[in-house]
């Protein structure tokens, strides 16, 4: 059987190893900025002036640029240069609804077919979380990047065993968009949740190997933060690209 060449690194993986390219380097800071923040949702991307701000050249900022563009981050407009993606509440529905269906199915399968080593690297990421909760919990330096960066891994262990790479693929490509909006809830609490009890229950189904209720219990964690962001004041979503 053919495998789908798809050969782009887990995100997980990306900040634990060095950029094998100058395009792969800027792609990785260019993502980063995105995600965090600090390139506005919807502003425009001049490459004359973010290749000196990135010190690289103009041909390889656009082959960057040309691969969020893939991720869905980056917009190209024909004759206008790139934009960052805008961001907006039924943006965000549509990238949720779109998750809980491909990734319960992908958590259905890794559960068939997972072997011990599967589960040993399940519970290996699951204690790492735990851990970067902890430290979430207590405000330290740097604790929001760390439990974003756990909180990825887990749910990319999760879905690891699933045979189809495809499906993988697709939900690395809505957890990116995902990760963007769960950092607005992150900045503006607005309703109470314990999201280690959620990934706790997650875990120890998976563990059991109930698909079902593994399923179930993922379903709900992702809808959670949904629910949440419905609760923002719109004009975090009015004032993102300003």
């Amino acid at each position: 059987m053919i495998e789908p060449l798809l050969t782009i690194p887990a995100q997980s993986e990306l900040p634990d190893s060095e950029p094998k390219t100058l395009v792969e380097g800027a792609y990785r800071q260019l993502r980063r900025d995105i995600i965090e923040g600090r390139l506005a949702p919807g502003s425009r991307l001049r490459v004359e002036h973010l290749k000196d701000f990135y010190n690289v050249g103009a041909g390889t900022l656009r082959e960057a640029l040309a691969l969020l563009v893939s991720d869905a981050l980056v917009v190209s407009q024909e004759q206008r240069g790139f934009r960052v993606a805008p961001i907006s509440l039924a943006d965000f529905e549509d990238v949720t609804h779109t998750r809980v269906l491909l990734e319960t199915e992908a958590l259905r399968q890794s559960i068939a077919h997972g072997d011990e080593a599967w589960e040993a690297e399940l519970v290996g990421s699951f204690h790492r979380l735990t851990r970067a909760e902890e430290k979430l919990a207590a405000d330290t330096p740097s604790s929001a990047n760390e439990w974003e960066q756990r909180n990825r891994a887990f749910h990319e262990v999760l879905i690891s065993a699933c045979p189809s790479a495809w499906i993988r693929y697709f939900v690395g490509i809505m957890n990116q968009q995902s990760e963007r909006y769960r950092r607005l809830t992150l900045l503006n609490p607005v309703l109470p949740r314990d999201v280690h009890a959620e990934h706790t229950a997650i875990f120890d189904a998976a563990l059991a190997r109930d698909a079902g209720r593994a399923a179930e219990l993922l379903a709900e964690h992702i809808v959670l933060t949904l629910t949440t962001m419905r609760q923002l004041p719109q004009e975090i979503f009015r004032n993102a690209g300003n």
